[in-house]
């Protein structure tokens, strides 16, 4: 890897709304940056410290997902925000995002279909089309 590089994972772009709390603070509502199958960067209003386990919920529709995930960089940004990268907890926890992630894809899919055709495209029609077209790629990730 060149330079300082530490990246594992490529990052995927992914705005999604989560919540996280450290063991002693109050929690914090913000949202994602981007994912990757080792982790996730968010914002936050406050610096995480390196190395801190954090609880991150996340939620979908009418499910809300908990992921333990241990804080690997914080860094202030510009906008005084600091983006905070974690590293997931464990495999179920990481496996958790991705499909969070593949479910917000398929969302934007169907919008997409739904605008080429002009048609409204269900989820599920969204989502048996996505997964002819690229659960291999989902499938070779995890399996």
């Amino acid at each position: 890897m060149e330079g300082s590089e530490k990246r594992r994972f490529i990052r995927h772009l992914l705005v999604s709304p989560l919540e996280f709390k450290e063991a002693d603070e109050q929690p914090e509502k913000t949202e994602t940056v981007n994912v990757s199958e080792g982790g996730l960067m968010f914002l936050s209003k406050r610096n995480v410290l390196e190395g801190k386990l954090i609880d991150i919920q996340m939620p979908l529709y009418d499910k809300v997902f908990h992921i333990k995930a241990k804080v690997v960089h914080s860094q202030a940004d510009e906008t005084g925000l600091y983006r905070v990268g974690v590293s997931f907890a464990n495999f179920a926890d990481a496996f958790k995002v991705k499909l969070i992630e593949q479910i917000y894809l398929i969302e934007e899919y169907r919008v997409l279909r739904s605008l080429q055709t002009g048609k409204e495209m269900s989820l599920q029609e969204a989502s048996k089309e996505w997964i002819s077209r690229y659960s291999d790629r989902f499938e070779k990730l995890y399996w």
